[in-house]
């Protein structure tokens, strides 16, 4: 192992923010992710119920957020970098507040669509940001050990997130679910407003220049530690939203479970993550960043080859898929840790503009897969199992390759 690689558990960060406070803000705004896609999901069978839509509809409630998420990124992270990640936070989490309620009452289909999109946005502006405050705060290792323990929090929303929708759709109807992830981000608000202090050690009054942005994304898209850390955070990804796109008409529809059934489906997906993140932490001491990810990447093949097998056979079932997605979703609470961190790694003082450029492609390939499961579940299991089996096979491929070759995260800058 490469000394180098080794990873100190943090101390206060460089704003004099204590690092508890730092792993709670980072939880929650990382945290609007699942919240945004999980919480919904068990409402999306009586959604489409109750405005008469069509699946590729539905789908879009999604695909519209996701690419809405990944264009804000691009707006938002720069607008970080010029005028601090503050600011920027306190107005995308207002407007994501504001599209949640839009969402609760929204009186058809195609308004809701659009409602989505802007809390895509809001959710753009959380997740660049908090990105970047890590870099901020904390050199790239730190960083990593850091951003391990807030996604374990994210791992706890995400755990709760499908059973407290499904609670909530069965007693209320699935308009009480939209409202709750704008009740979850007015509290990420109100702690970002009261307790969390400006982070960005040095703003760049050009970073919104349309020359210099342009010439800032072309030099960090060109640098191999972001382009390795950015393809193994967009297939891992890739292959949680298409188990999220996808799950709920899998579970519900061809295997019969309830609300309830599938949000403790979901949850124990998340459950998995968050033993994941937690021995990711264990890895990155004993191993290096590059050696838990190795190791991160074997355990999503694994899982990937136990989605794959039981679908070309016809032979799935649901304790079956519980499990290929328990050892996918393992593994993801390897790689996620370790690629948000290292995508910012390199660049200390675009911490903004490589949040955006790589949450930009992380959003891209969720789409696509969002886009493609819309159009290929016929009612059976293999199109939905198989997309899985291939982003894992591409995950684990980018891990064993271009991270062992280039994923250093390393804080000298281009």
């Amino acid at each position: 192992m490469n000394s180098s690689d080794a990873a100190a558990p943090p101390q206060q960060g460089r704003a004099g923010i204590h690092p508890a406070l730092v792993v709670l803000a980072l939880a929650l705004l990382m945290g609007i992710q699942p919240v945004t896609t999980d919480l919904y999901l068990p409402a999306l069978p009586a959604l489409r119920e109750g405005f008469g839509a069509s699946m590729a509809a539905v789908q879009m409630t999604l695909s519209t957020l996701l690419v809405c998420f990944g264009l804000g990124q691009l707006v938002c992270g720069p607008l970080a970098d010029q005028f601090g990640r503050r600011p920027v936070l306190l107005a995308g989490l207002a407007l994501y507040v504001g599209a949640a309620l839009m969402c609760a009452l929204a009186p058809s289909i195609g308004l809701l669509i659009a409602a989505r999109g802007l809390q895509g946005v809001g959710m753009a502006a959380a997740v660049v940001c908090a990105r970047a405050m890590v870099r901020d705060l904390y050199e790239p290792y730190q960083g990593t050990h850091v951003m391990s323990k807030a996604l374990t929090g994210l791992g706890f929303i995400a755990i709760s997130s499908p059973v407290l929708g499904g609670l909530l759709a069965a007693a209320f109807g699935w308009r009480a679910a939209l409202l709750a992830t704008g009740v979850f981000a007015a509290a990420a608000l109100a702690l970002i407003a009261l307790r969390v202090p400006e982070t960005a050690r040095q703003l760049n009054p050009h970073a919104t220049r349309p020359g210099p942005l342009l010439a800032t994304f072309v030099r960090i898209a060109r640098h191999p530690t972001f382009l390795a850390w950015t393809l193994l955070t967009s297939a891992t990804y890739g292959g949680l939203l298409a188990f999220l796109a996808g799950s709920s008409f899998t579970y519900m529809s061809s295997f019969g479970l309830s609300r309830s059934g599938y949000g403790l489906a979901v949850a124990s997906s998340s459950a998995a993550y968050v033993l994941g993140t937690y021995q990711c932490r264990r890895w990155l001491l004993a191993h290096g960043i590059r050696g838990a990810v190795r190791r991160g990447g074997l355990i999503t093949l694994a899982g990937g080859a136990l989605y794959a097998a039981p679908a070309l056979a016809e032979a799935h079932n649901v304790w079956s898929l519980l499990a290929a997605q328990a050892l996918y979703a393992f593994g993801h609470g390897i790689h996620q840790p370790c690629g948000q961190a290292g995508v910012v790694g390199p660049f200390a003082r675009e911490a903004g503009s490589a949040s955006a450029l790589s949450g930009f492609v992380l959003s891209s390939a969720a789409f696509a897969m969002g886009t493609w499961l819309g159009v290929s579940i016929d009612g059976s299991v293999r199109p939905f199992a198989l997309t899985i089996a291939t982003m894992a096979t591409l995950t684990t491929v980018v891990a064993l390759t271009l991270v062992q070759r280039h994923g250093e995260a390393a804080v000298r800058r281009p």
